[in-house]
Order: structure tokens, then sequence, then C-alpha cells
């Protein structure tokens, strides 16, 4: 390939094709003809937790605690201020969001191209160098994990000021383009207004250029939050702020000034022209950790000597205090924002260590130390999955951002409490989902439109509400039931699914779980045709029926489904843990069968739920073998022939308790169904 200098990285011509003239003999390394020194690139895989490793110092300092060796960082002895120089005219009005801001200001300045190791060391990173003092930002923020900021001093008006524009700014980045600020978004500001987006990106009014002189450079530590919330907002990922998104050390803007202070002095010729301002009222203080040794023994898996756990600590800078035969307390600094509990200083022993010296058990087993409830939400729900999945359900997962359309053609969510997405990924995705009922249609539409038309599906899902103010979010089960019954076959007769398949499937989880409603009443509302919602005391434990046609359109479906959408959060803090075996009873079950006659608009979920709490313990079970709605009975009623199967676990029922069981039944039937017992 026949390339420029430009094209192959060995200047800036871009004049013509690079022609080399010599008497080496053909084969002669490249390297030798053109005198370039022998380098490496060592490339990193960095996992986000990992913000400290940001850097070449980061990087420098684990290899010196795994190679035993002593971290050497650059000499700052030569930095000087002028003798009386003023310091900076600068203001933080938001302490949260800036905990410390320093800055110099130097004069003499004489911008122009870097020299040309600056240069290579920035494109072995990727970067195209720039000016020589931009360049030195962007290599001490490689260096030591800092970012810096160069403002041109001469347009500055008045003094620096940390604060928070007003909503609806107009402010113009470095790359020309103008945003409108949301007044989230923390800014440098001068007496006209702002300079520059915080930790992110500069301004185009205060950029340094050619005709440069003057500088004020600033070195500062911002709060992650204020710049992952204004880097989001704008679509803006810079290296700053990569950096200040995932935390910097709040010791090392000063270091880092003078180290940049230094390298535009011997680039520049620049030279300090006032003090050197460091506002950092309140200090970041280190964290201290208790650890004890049988937690380091036991997570590990293998005894380390305490001599040996020292001497890593050390190494990575965490400090030991309180030593004593049951443990030690660990004193982190601040940069390491991912050390914050027992468990993460026992990793950074293990990193150390080396997990190729921990030796493999015949049998592999784990450990922790956090405490688990004895009611593990995660166990509930892998059995409910079990269990339907082998009854011919499929389990789905689908997106928790959906369209506003559904919300607003349904008629039954409350616009007010859409959480709203503000970096869109699409117009259909444009908020949170209010229920799993439309992402759950979705599916069944997209299957449908493929000629897979008998469907039973089920998702564990959260939906997201705003409710004055504040977002609420809630575990969800769905179920959608569509199609038939069963696969086509010669056996037996096609039938559709119906609003027994999808109460049947309620009633399985009430049972797994150990729940008993405390109420149930009738619906029709929508998302439904007609429907049964089920109580806790005064709170809705969930729903199910028959989607109205119009809700199912909206999503695409054009055939009856049956929906099923259950709180499973209130699930779970209701459940008795998972089914308890035991020992079947030696005493004899007793069947009584009683016939009602009920208004047509009770539900038989009315008659069990009322059954239930009437019969106590000795109600094992209860059964609807007949149904009769017809010409010798009015309009408005139908007829219920029920069984009722008595046992007492720990003794033989006798006709006295029996009968008195069966009268209690028969008239809370009478009063709080209005129910007439057919003899």
């Amino acid at each position: 390939m026949i390339c420029a200098e430009d094209e192959l990285g060995l200047g800036q011509s871009h004049a013509g094709i690079m022609v080399l003239e010599t008497d080496l003999a053909n084969g002669t390394p490249a390297t030798d003809y053109l005198d370039l020194a022998p380098d490496y690139v060592l490339e990193i895989g960095l996992t986000p937790n990992r913000a400290d490793a940001a850097s070449h110092l980061g990087v420098a300092r684990d290899l010196a605690a795994l190679l035993q060796r002593a971290l050497c960082r650059p000499d700052v002895s030569s930095f000087q201020l002028p003798t009386g120089a003023a310091l900076p005219q600068v203001t933080v009005a938001d302490v949260v969001d800036c905990p410390r801001y320093a800055g110099i200001t130097l004069a003499g300045i004489q911008v122009g191209p870097s020299p040309e190791w600056l240069q290579q060391f920035l494109r072995k990173l990727g970067l195209e160098p720039i000016n020589n003092v931009v360049d030195v930002t962007n290599y001490v923020l490689h260096d030591l994990g800092q970012p810096l900021h160069a403002f041109d001093l001469a347009k500055i008006e008045g003094g620096i000021e940390v604060k928070k524009l007003p909503a609806g700014t107009p402010f113009i980045t470095l790359d020309g383009k103008e945003r409108t600020l949301t007044g989230e978004e923390l800014m440098i500001c001068d007496a006209r207004g702002g300079l520059c987006m915080a930790g992110i990106f500069g301004g185009a009014s205060s950029g340094v250029s050619a005709e440069t002189s003057a500088i004020f450079l600033e070195s500062a530590c911002f709060s992650p939050d204020v710049i992952r919330r204004g880097s989001l907002l704008h679509g803006l990922k810079t290296d700053a702020s990569f950096r200040f998104e995932r935390g910097t050390d709040p010791n090392l803007p000063v270091y880092a000034l003078k180290r940049a202070v230094l390298l535009l002095q011997e680039l520049t010729g620049a030279h300090v022209t006032s003090g050197l301002i460091d506002l950092y009222p309140v200090p970041v203080e280190d964290v201290a950790i208790p650890v004890l040794f049988k937690h380091v023994d036991r997570l590990i898996g293998v005894s380390i000597p305490r001599e040996e756990i020292f001497q890593i600590l050390a190494g990575l800078e965490i400090g030991v205090q309180d030593i004593s035969d049951l443990g030690f307390t660990a004193v982190v600094k601040p940069y390491r924002v991912d050390v914050t509990r027992e468990a993460d200083v026992i990793e950074e022993i293990l990193r150390i260590y080396g997990f190729d010296r921990v030796p493999l058990s015949e049998t592999l087993d784990t450990d922790y130390l956090a405490l688990h409830p004895s009611k593990d939400k995660q166990q509930l729900q892998q059995r409910l999955i079990d269990l339907f999945t082998s009854r011919g359900f499929y389990e789905i997962m689908t997106n928790s951002l959906t369209k506003a359309e559904y919300v607003q053609k349904s008629g039954f969510l409350d616009p007010t409490q859409h959480v709203e997405i503000l970096n869109k990924l699409s117009e259909d995705l444009d908020v949170m989902r209010q229920t799993l009922l439309f992402s759950g249609l979705e599916v069944c539409a997209h299957n449908i439109n493929r000629r897979q038309k008998d469907l039973k599906l089920l998702e564990f899902g959260t939906t997201y509400r705003k409710v004055d103010g504040a977002y609420v979010e809630d575990s969800r089960l769905g179920m959608w039931l569509t199609g038939q019954r069963h696969a086509e076959s010669w056996r037996e007769k096609s039938v559709a699914v119906g609003f027994e398949d999808a109460h049947a499937a309620v009633m399985l989880v009430f049972e797994k779980l150990g729940i008993q409603p405390s109420k149930v009443e009738v619906v029709h509302a929508a998302p439904f045709d007609y429907a049964i919602q089920w109580f806790i005391g005064e709170q809705v434990l969930g729903s199910c029926g028959l989607l109205s046609s119009a809700i199912a359109k909206l999503a695409g479906v054009k055939q009856e489904v049956f929906y099923v959408d259950l709180s499973w959060d209130l699930l779970v803090k209701k459940a008795k843990g998972l089914k308890q075996y035991q020992e079947i009873s030696k005493f004899p079950e007793v069947r009584r069968d009683l016939s009602l006659v009920l208004d047509r608009s009770v539900s038989f979920a009315q008659v069990s739920v009322l059954a239930h709490k009437t019969g106590g313990k000795l109600l094992q079970r209860l059964g609807v073998f007949d149904v009769y709605q017809g010409d010798k009975l009015p309009e408005d009623k139908k007829a219920y022939a029920l069984s009722f199967i008595l046992q007492d676990v720990k003794q033989t029922l006798t006709d006295k308790v029996i009968d008195k069981t069966m009268q209690r039944l028969m008239d809370a039937f009478e009063k709080e169904l209005g129910a007439v017992i057919r003899k």
C-alpha cells in the first residue's frame, strides 16, 4: 500500500506519496531507516467499577502491589508560585456537586504544535494532537486520571463561578453545536454566562486557540451523579466525563495541577501569574471497614498468612489499624470508590494473592456474607416458572420501554403517571410501562402473525409510575392465554381456552404459595370485558378475565385473550414460603354435598372464599360438580352442586362435629350470599 506521511503516522504532510531513497538493502526494517525507537502499547480490559485504574498511575499502582515494587510518581517538587501573587477569583455555589475546585493562571504562553514525543504518546492512546496546551491536559488526564480544562483568560469576564444555570439557557459547546440546558447541568461560568459544561465538554467561547497567550487552568472534583446526568441528557461522552461519572480521586486535583503547570512551562514557555486556589471546604474522609480473618479465610477458601494479607493491602495503599487476633480495620482512600464493604476488601486481597493459588476442592461450593430472607423471592419465582412451563406455558421477558400511545388510547391508565425517557431510543419506546399487558400482547401478535395462534405465556416483570413526583416500581406477574387449549388431535375435539383456564392458573399460584384471598369481586371495567379481582384485606392481589377486543387490537391482536395480572410483591409478602410436605393423616376424610341456588352475579370464587373462611381447618377441599342455569330456575338465578371434604388430622370426625360445621356453612351462604339451600 502506498501512503503519505500523515497516513503512516510519521508526520503531518499529505502532499503525496512518501518516497524512500536509500542504499540500504531490501528488507531493512523501516524503524532503522526512520530512526524510530521501539515502543509497546498495552491494552487492558477495564471493568466499570475500577475507576481508579483509568490512568497509567492507577494501573501502575496495581502492578506495584502485584510485583511488590515501589510506586514511582512524577516529581512536582520544582513547582513554585510567584511571591505575593493574588489568588484567582473563584466561587463555588454548589459544594455538593463540586466538593473540590482548584485553579491557577499562566501567561506568556506560545500556542503551537506539541513536541513529537507528546504527539506520539497521544496517538498511541487513540487521540489526535491539537496544540501544546490542550495536549498537556490530555496527557495528564491519561497519565494521572485527573481531567483538567484550560480556559482562554482573555475570554473570561470577571471571576469564575461554579453553579447551575436556569433551564432553557442556550450554550454552544466546543464542537460548535448549540445545546439547550435543562437546569440539571453543573456549569463553569463567568459574569456573562456559561464557559464550560463542568466535567463534560468545554464551551466555544472560552476555548484555547492559536491567539491565546494566557490561560486559567482548572482541576476539580465533581459529583459522579451530576456528571452522569448531564452527559446523558446531551449525549456527550468524553474522556473527562468517563472518569468523573465513575468517581475521581478528590485528593488528586492539586497534584495534577502542579504536574500540568510544570509541563506547560516546559513546552509553551508559560509562567505562573497567580496563586493556586484550592476550594475544599469538606475534605472527603478515608473509609474504615472492619474485617474478620475468619471471613477472609472462608470466602477465599484458603488461609492466607496474616503477614501476606497486610503486605498486599499495603501495596494497594489500603491502611491497616486496630489489629487483633480476630481481625483488623482496613482504611481505604477515597479514590477506591469500589471498596466499601468487608467483601470488597477480601476481593482485593484475593485479586493480588491470585485466583490460581486457591486449590480446587473435590466438591465445589460458594459462600457469602449477606443475610438472605427466609422467603427467597427468586426461589419462589423459579418454582412457579418451573411449574407453569411444565404445564405448557412459555416464559417471556419483554422490554420495560413502551409507547405512550397505549396509555392515551386504552383509557384505563393514568397519563400523569408516565415515566418519560429523556434520551428516547425511538418514538415507539418513549415511556416506561405502567402495566405488563401491552408488552405481552405484542408478543402474542408477533406469534399469531406467524401462524402460532395457541399461546400460554407468563412474565415476571417490573412496572413503573410517577406518583406525586416520586417514582414507584412494582413487581408483577402477568399471564396471557389465547387460541386452543390443546394442540389439534384426532383423539379429542379442539376447545378454545376459556376463563376457567386463566382462573385455574391463578388458583395454582395461590395454592403453591399458600395464599388464601380474603375477598373476591366481579368487575366489568377496562381492560376487561369481564373479570374477577382478588383481595387480601383492602389490598388488591390481582385480577383475571377476558380482555376487551378494543384493548387487544391496540397491540394488533384480533382473537380472544384471557389476561392475568397479579402483584408479585404482595404475593411474596403473603406467601408462606415453599410448600412443606407432611405425613398423610391416618384419620379418614368425610364428604358432604350441598346444592345452592344463587344470584348469577355470585361467582364460585366468592363461594370458595366464604367456605374456607367459615369451615376453617376442617375444610380440606371444596369442589363444584354441577352448575345449572335453565327454565326450572328464574333467569337471574343459577344452582351450584358443591362437595365439601372435611377432615381432622388429629382425630376421627364425629357426626356432631360434621353436622355443626355444615350448619355453619349453610348459615353463612344464606346470610352473606343470599343463597337458598336445596334440600
